[in-house]
C-alpha cells in the first residue's frame, strides 16, 4: 500500500486542527510542508506536522489529540431522544 501524507496545522490556543491536506507525491508534501512552517515561522500557537501513513483513519488513531475537536464537535451535533 503506497503512503499518504498527511500536512496537519493545529492551533493550541482554539485547541483544534485548523488545516488538513493529502497529499500522495512526497515532493509535493514535503514543499506544502515547508511553506507552512514558513507561513507560521516563530509563532508557537501554530503546530505544523507532516506525517506518512496508509490512511487518516490511522493517523486519527497514532495522533487523536489533533482530531479531539472534531470529535467533540460530531458528538455536540447528536440527537439522542
Amino acid at each position: 500500500m503506497a503512503t499518504v501524507h498527511f500536512l496537519l496545522a493545529y492551533s493550541h490556543s482554539e485547541q483544534r486542527l485548523l488545516e488538513q491536506h493529502e497529499f500522495t507525491d512526497s515532493k509535493r508534501a514535503t514543499k506544502a510542508y515547508a511553506e507552512a512552517e514558513a507561513a507560521h515561522a516563530g509563532d508557537s500557537n501554530y503546530e505544523i506536522v507532516l506525517i506518512g501513513s496508509d490512511s487518516i483513519q490511522t493517523i486519527m488513531k497514532t495522533h487523536g489529540h489533533y482530531f479531539s475537536h472534531e470529535r467533540d464537535d460530531m458528538l455536540a451535533d447528536l440527537s439522542f431522544s
